[in-house]
């Protein structure tokens, strides 16, 4: 498997045919696609919501540092790059153009 770099620049959006939104029937944030469904929990949610092709890694990282009150905001960043790595392997998001 091949993982792309997560460049602290780079701004991210949920890529077509995937919709991203809370699910009132699942309390949670879904990526809902032709073939199912993906619930995510919460902080997949949070992390997901701001890949919104104008918020870059480095912004999202310190907004979520911020939200979650972090004194270690290596342990977000780590968090938060590896679940785009997997976001990004499995097509559910692509870098804003």
């Amino acid at each position: 498997m091949t993982t792309t770099k997560i460049l602290p620049a780079s701004c991210y959006e949920i890529r077509p045919p995937f919709l991203f939104r809370w699910e009132d029937s699942q309390h949670a944030h879904v990526l809902l696609y032709p073939e199912g469904i993906v619930k995510l929990n919460a902080t997949g949610g949070e992390i997901l919501q701001r890949c919104d092709g104008k918020t870059s890694v480095a912004e999202l990282i310190d907004q979520l540092a911020l939200s979650y009150n972090a004194s270690d905001v290596d342990t977000i960043r780590n968090g938060v790059l590896n679940f785009l790595e997997v976001s990004h392997g499995k097509g559910w998001i692509r870098v804003k153009a």
